[in-house]
C-alpha cells in the first residue's frame, strides 16, 4: 500500500480523514510533553545537575531550541517542493516520526560522567530531537488545509486533532511522576517511560500515514525559492499579526505550565498532587475543544475570542489570589485551560485561512512555507519559555535548595509571579495586537476563495466536507 498515493477515484470519506490524521499527533504530542514539560525536571530533580552545569544546559537549549526554529521555515520550503510518488507530506512525516522516537529516548539516557563533554553530547542530542521533529512536525500541519477548503471543516478536523492531542499531553502530564515512582523514580525509570512513549509515537503516526487518503483539492504548492520564503511570509500581513499574537500566547502559556510540578513541590507543598491536579487540567483542556464548536454556532470568530481571553484573565487572577486549597486551584486551572483550547483552534483556523489570503495576494501558493509560521513560533516560545524557568529557578533559589522548606518567601513570590503575572501580561498584549490588526474574518476568507475559484486557482468543488 502507497503511503501517499492520491486515490481521487473513489470517494473520500471525511470522518475517516479527520481521525486518521486526529491519531496522529497523539504519541507525537506525548513525546514534545515528556521533553518541552519534564526534560527540566528530570534534570534537576532526577540527574540532579548543579547550577554550573544548569547555566550551560539552559543557554545551550536556548540556542538548540532557536536554531531549530529557523529550520521550521526552512522545512516548510523544502516541503513546498517535494514531489515523490508517495506524496508531497508523508515521506517527510515517516522520516521525522522515526528519528524522533530514538532522540526521545537517548535525551532520557543518563550519562555514567559529568563534565564539558557530557555537556556538549546532550547538546547535540537535544538539537537532533528538535530538527527530527521538524521534519515530521512541518509536512504534518501542512496536510491540514490541504482536507478541506471550508473553515468550518478546518475548524473541525483541529477540534479533533486537538481533542486527542490533549489526550497525549495529558496522558504524560498525569502519567510521568506516578510511573517513573513505580519503576523506582531513578534515570533508569525514565529511559523506560521514555521509551513507552516513544512506541506511541511510532504506532499513531503509522494511523496517519496508512489511515488517511489525501483528496487532491488544493493545487500543488508552487515551487519557491529559499531566498523568496520570507519576502512571502513578511508581505502575508494578517499571517505576520497572527504569527505574533501566537508567540505571545504561547511564550506565556508555556512558561505557566513549566512552572506546574515546581508550583506544587514549592509553593503547594505537596508535589503529590500535582498529578490529580493535571488530570484536572486534561478534562478543563478536553471540555474546551469539545464545547469550541457548540459556541461557534452561536458566535463568531472575534466575539469567541473575545469570550477566550476574558476566561483566561479570570482564570489566571483566580489561581494567583487562590488559597493553597485543590478546589479553588482546580477551579481556577479549568478556567485557563478551557479558554486556551478555545485560542488554540481558533489559532489554527487563523493561519489555514492565511495560505488563501497569501495566494490571494502574491499569485503563489506556499502552504507548507505558511503553516511552518506555527511550528516555528511553537519553537521559538518553547525556547523562551525553558530559558524563563531555567533563569527562574536559578536565581530565586530553588534549582539549589536542598528540600523545599528551604526557598525563601521571596523565591516563592518570584516563582508565582514569572508562571502566572508574567504570561498573562503576554496574552493580554497578543489579543490586543491582534484584535486591532487582523482583518481575514470569515467573510473576507470566503470572498477570496470565490474569487481564487473564478480564477481557476483552486478547484470549483470542495467534498472534503462532506
Amino acid at each position: 500500500m502507497s503511503l501517499g498515493r492520491r486515490e481521487t477515484q473513489r470517494p473520500i470519506d471525511a470522518t475517516r480523514n479527520r481521525w486518521s490524521f486526529a491519531l496522529g499527533t497523539l504519541g507525537r504530542d506525548m513525546a514534545y510533553t515528556l521533553v518541552t514539560m519534564f526534560l527540566l525536571v528530570y534534570l534537576t530533580e532526577v540527574v540532579d545537575l548543579d547550577d554550573t552545569t544548569m547555566w550551560s544546559i539552559t543557554g545551550l537549549m536556548l540556542g538548540a531550541r532557536l536554531i531549530d526554529a529557523i529550520t521550521d521555515l526552512l522545512m516548510g520550503v523544502v516541503v513546498d517542493n517535494t514531489h515523490t510518488r508517495w506524496g508531497q507530506f508523508k515521506p517527510w512525516i515517516a522520516a521525522g516520526a522515526l528519528s524522533s522516537a530514538v532522540l526521545t529516548v537517548l535525551l532520557f539516557v543518563a550519562p555514567a560522567a559529568r563534565g564539558p563533554h557530557v555537556v556538549a553530547g546532550f547538546a547535540v542530542i537535544y538539537l537532533l530531537w528538535g530538527l527530527s521533529y521538524t521534519v515530521n512536525d512541518i509536512p504534518y500541519w501542512s496536510l491540514l488545509p490541504t482536507l478541506s477548503f471550508d473553515p468550518r471543516e478546518r475548524e473541525r478536523i483541529s477540534s479533533h486533532t486537538k481533542i486527542i492531542a490533549t489526550l497525549g499531553v495529558f496522558t504524560t502530564v498525569i502519567a510521568v511522576l506516578p510511573v517513573t515512582s513505580a519503576l523506582g523514580g531513578d534515570t533508569r525509570a525514565w529511559t523506560l517511560f521514555a521509551a513507552a512513549v516513544a512506541l506511541v509515537l511510532v504506532a499513531g503516526q503509522s494511523v496517519t500515514l496508512f489511515g488517511l487518503r489525501e483528496p487532491g483539492l488544493a493545487p500543488p504548492s508552487d515551487r519557491t525559492p529559499l531566498r523568496a520564503v520570507l519576502a512571502l511570509v513578511l508581505r502575508n500581513d494578517q499571517l505576520v499579526w497572527t504569527a505574533l499574537a501566537l508567540a505571545l500566547f504561547m511564550t506565556g502559556f508555556s512558561t505557566t505550565t513549566a512552572f506546574g510540578v515546581y508550583y506544587f513541590k514549592y509553593v503547594y507543598g505537596d508535589e503529590a498532587m500535582y498529578t490529580p491536579f493535571a488530570a484536572v487540567l486534561g478534562v478543563g483542556q478536553l471540555i474546551g475543544y469539545a464545547t469550541f464548536g457548540l459556541l461557534r454556532r452561536r458566535l463568531d470568530r472575534r466575539r469567541m475570542f473575545a469570550l477566550a481571553v476574558a476566561t483566561l484573565t479570570v482564570g489566571y487572577v483566580a489561581f494567583w489570589v487562590a488559597p493553597r486549597q485543590m478546589a479553588w486551584l482546580a477551579v481556577a486551572g479549568l478556567a485557563i485551560f478551557v479558554s486556551q483550547a478555545w485560542v488554540t483552534v481558533l489559532m489554527l483556523a487563523f493561519l489555514s485561512d492565511c495560505i488563501e489570503y497569501g495566494q490571494w495576494k502574491s499569485g503563489r501558493r506556499n502552504g507548507s512555507a505558511t503553516f511552518s509560521v506555527q511550528p516555528f513560533v511553537y519553537k521559538v516560545s518553547g525556547a523562551a519559555s525553558s530559558a524563563i524557568a531555567g533563569v527562574t529557578l536559578i536565581v530565586t533559589g530553588i534549582n539549589s535548595a536542598p528540600s523545599a522548606d528551604a526557598v525563601s518567601p521571596a523565591g516563592i513570590t518570584g516563582l508565582k509571579a514569572v508562571m502566572l503575572a508574567v504570561p498573562l501580561a503576554m496574552m493580554l498584549l497578543g489579543y490586543a495586537l491582534h484584535q486591532r490588526r487582523f482583518t481575514l474574518d470569515e467573510a473576507r476568507h470566503e470572498h477570496i476563495v470565490s474569487e481564487l475559484r473564478a480564477q481557476g486557482d483552486i478547484p470549483t468543488q470542495d467534498d472534503a466536507g462532506r
